[in-house]
């Protein structure tokens, strides 16, 4: 599986960015797809996921009703649209893939980096004025 995030940039705060997670090379069935961000000394935190079967979304209490996770049509490109943003956004903005059952349901589970195997490159989102 490879993993592509794009959509990173400069913005000031309360601004908004939309962030691409495009998956190439998938076979797997059923799999949840989360973003998680790493800030400069600090641990890599889940963010958001979505889970293949229904495209139900988790997220964290630190984003909930800021950002939302998407997909489109394909489902092979996730979204990260990421509104009132603020400074404690900044980070590098990670997509990763794990494989689930078919009926596995959203938790905190799904934001617990050591969970996945498949990683794609950061994106750098900084918020600043």
């Amino acid at each position: 599986v490879q993993l592509q995030a794009s959509g990173g940039g400069l913005v000031q705060p309360g601004g908004s960015l939309r962030l691409s997670c495009v998956a190439s090379g998938n076979t797997l069935d059923y799999y949840a797809i989360a973003w998680f961000r790493q800030a400069p000394g600090k641990e890599r935190e889940g963010v958001s996921a979505i889970l293949s079967r229904d495209g139900s979304t988790y997220y964290a209490e630190s984003v909930k009703g800021r950002f939302t996770m998407s997909r489109d049509s394909t489902r092979s490109t996730l979204y990260l649209q990421m509104n009132n943003l603020k400074p404690e956004d900044t980070a590098i903005y990670y997509c990763a893939l794990r494989p689930t059952t078919p009926v596995h349901f959203l938790g905190d589970i799904d934001l617990r980096e050591q969970e996945y195997d498949d990683w794609g490159q950061g994106t750098q989102v900084t918020v600043s004025s």
